[in-house]
């Protein structure tokens, strides 16, 4: 059950009874899965994006990446994978789509920090 034992505790006492926690908890389990496929169809879909990230070496407001793939594991509520640009790519830890159309990525090391990719540079303004 993805819900740990205080979680749990803290629910049967608000009154959910176990087959409550656990239709909870697979609804929990069945989100994270259908965020990770839309992320990943997102990445699919464009063979470029552009992002609000500042990058040393690129003078752009938005810079341009080209995209090769983003691949995602999930379990439970943890979404973790790879996303691969024509020249590096970073972990990824945890995403969500927007209601612009754009999606927001959580970059692991060098980056460290919550990244917006949009299939254009006009979602940005």
């Amino acid at each position: 059950m993805y819900f740990d034992q205080r979680t749990q505790r803290a629910l049967r006492e608000v009154g959910l009874e176990t087959d409550d926690l656990r239709a909870a908890s697979e609804a929990v389990i069945e989100a994270v899965e259908a965020d990770a496929a839309a992320l990943e169809a997102f990445f699919d879909e464009h063979e470029v994006v552009y992002s609000d990230m500042e990058m040393a070496h690129s003078s752009a407001a938005f810079p341009e990446h080209t995209v090769e793939s983003l691949d995602l594991t999930t379990h439970a509520d943890e979404m973790r994978g790879w996303l691969r640009f024509d020249t590096w790519g970073v972990y990824v830890e945890d995403g969500r789509i927007l209601d612009d159309g754009s999606v927001e990525l959580t970059l692991g090391p060098t980056i460290h920090d919550r990244v917006r990719f949009a299939p254009d540079r006009e979602t940005f303004r």
